[in-house]
């Protein structure tokens, strides 16, 4: 949302889902729905449901006041214009014309144009807008486009409890937003009515925040499965004449999907190391990052829950892959050869336990990345504090980094100095992917040395190269001591 720093909630609400009830609907408002489809009846159900008394202007009553709850009024348009004060204006932009005989009705009354477009920018002027030019003597506010017709029957709790909010008129928009919280969402001021126009567009954007993600692990994962082509069918065609294509769908699939999880768990902690430098570096936590920084920070929890579906496909890729027709003819083959040659066993010891390690060690890492993943679900960071959030997401989130490197260690073992492995001189795979990881891991191995992780906590205490600044910091018996110090310290 570009508007984010502006959404500010217009009362105060519980940080925890279900913590505090929201207030009772005032004592015999009563609240107008035009409109008989799909959102407005589902509209009117919440507003049932929530204490308020409903009436709903239809063309023809009759035939749909069976839709609506018992308890809503279903009667004419005019009818249902006269018993509210507050109205929401559950139809179309191209049928706003046909309201325009109650105008006399509608004077004074407050208009929510609850409507959507179905193309970003498909009118000059936002639909609340337009609505607002042809009932001047009404007050229109814009709100619950951004809330779908689902969530209204099931309940806030079962989806985006954000309701954004726009007007010209304070009072207006205090209305709605008493509403709004007693219906059991979250009210959100977005300002003037000029903000209408984004708040129309924010229903038509397809997944915004994550098309960068998603384009990074499409070009990684093209770059590695490209890479493991060339080494793993190319290679051996070129060599050998030996046609592996078989191995395109799922050998060669299941040896991208996991350097391409790992990779991107990376590039999560790898902004947060950056930033920490240029902190170092600069001696001020006040200065502005870089805006391709700025866009990395902010899009990391969409880089970390595609770097577990990464890992999650490589799971079930690797469970499948004793499935496969052509691992059961290898196997016969090296049976019968093995029978052939009169070997009793081909055990070996080292690539046993290589194994059962690579495997433990996976396993424990896509557990932790599952863990990740839960806590970023926002009905699930609601209900932790910073600290446990920052705990999970960061300590946690670096753990599973190290096990992760742990697994490809250990996957590679010693074959990283077998020049068999190196085909048309190209390193395996697993090497190419540990460069990132391990200057992740380094650079914080280095951050938590006692001097720079020091100086590092005294920037983001607010402490200024070049600046005396007075600071309190914990001493090594625990107790707080203050002082000042400067560049020269």
């Amino acid at each position: 949302m570009s508007r984010g720093d502006m959404a500010k909630p217009l009362l105060g609400q519980g940080s925890v889902a279900g913590e505090r009830s929201p207030p009772p609907a005032p004592a015999g408002r009563t609240v107008g729905v035009l409109g008989s489809g799909d959102f407005a009846r589902s509209l009117a159900v919440r507003l049932v449901h929530s204490g308020f008394r409903v009436v709903v202007g239809s063309r023809n009553p009759k035939r749909k006041a069976s839709l609506f709850p018992a308890a809503a009024e279903v009667t004419f348009q005019a009818e249902a214009a006269k018993k509210a004060d507050v109205i929401f204006v559950a139809i179309f932009r191209e049928h706003y014309s046909t309201l325009c005989d109650l105008a006399d009705v509608l004077v004074g009354k407050i208009l929510v144009d609850v409507s959507n477009n179905t193309e970003i920018n498909h009118h000059k002027e936002s639909n609340a807008e337009y609505l607002a030019s042809l009932f001047p003597a009404c007050t229109v506010v814009k709100a619950f486009n951004v809330v779908s017709a689902w969530t209204l029957q099931s309940g806030a709790r079962d989806g985006n409890k954000q309701v954004l909010i726009c007007s010209n008129n304070q009072e207006a928009k205090r209305t709605i937003a008493e509403i709004a919280q007693v219906m059991g969402f979250t009210p959100v001021d977005m300002g003037c009515m000029s903000s209408a126009c984004e708040i129309e567009n924010i229903p038509l954007r397809l997944l915004p925040a994550w098309k960068i993600p998603t384009f990074l692990a499409l070009g990684l994962f093209l770059c590695f499965f490209t890479y493991n082509l060339i080494r793993q069918v190319i290679h051996p065609y070129i060599r050998e004449q030996k046609n592996k294509l078989y191995k395109i769908p799922i050998e060669v699939v299941n040896t991208t999907l996991p350097c391409v999880s790992y990779v991107m768990l990376s590039l999560v902690y790898l902004p947060g190391v950056l930033a920490a430098c240029s902190q170092l570096y600069y001696g001020t936590k006040y200065r502005r990052f870089p805006d391709w920084l700025d866009q990395w920070l902010q899009h990391r929890k969409q880089i970390g829950l595609l770097s577990f579906f990464c890992a999650a496909l490589h799971a079930v890729y690797s469970l499948c892959l004793p499935m496969r027709r052509s691992h059961r003819y290898l196997l016969i083959e090296t049976a019968v050869k093995q029978a052939m040659e009169k070997k009793k066993t081909i055990w070996v010891e080292e690539e046993v336990w290589r194994m059962e390690i690579y495997i433990s060690v996976g396993i424990i890492a896509l557990g932790l990345l599952s863990l990740l993943a839960i806590t970023s679900l926002p009905s699930i960071a609601n209900s932790l504090n910073w600290r446990e959030f920052s705990f999970i997401q960061s300590s946690l989130g670096f753990i599973a980094l190290v096990i992760s490197t742990l697994h490809t260690l250990t996957y590679g073992w010693s074959r990283a100095f077998d020049e068999n492995q190196y085909k048309f001189y190209l390193p395996p795979t697993y090497t190419l992917t540990l460069l990132v990881p391990c200057t992740v891991i380094i650079a914080r191995v280095i951050f938590s040395l006692p001097c720079i992780q020091h100086r590092l906590l005294r920037i983001r205490r607010g402490w200024e190269k070049g600046r005396y600044v007075k600071f309190v910091l914990p001493s090594a018996t625990g107790e707080f001591s203050s002082g000042e110090t400067s560049s020269n310290v």
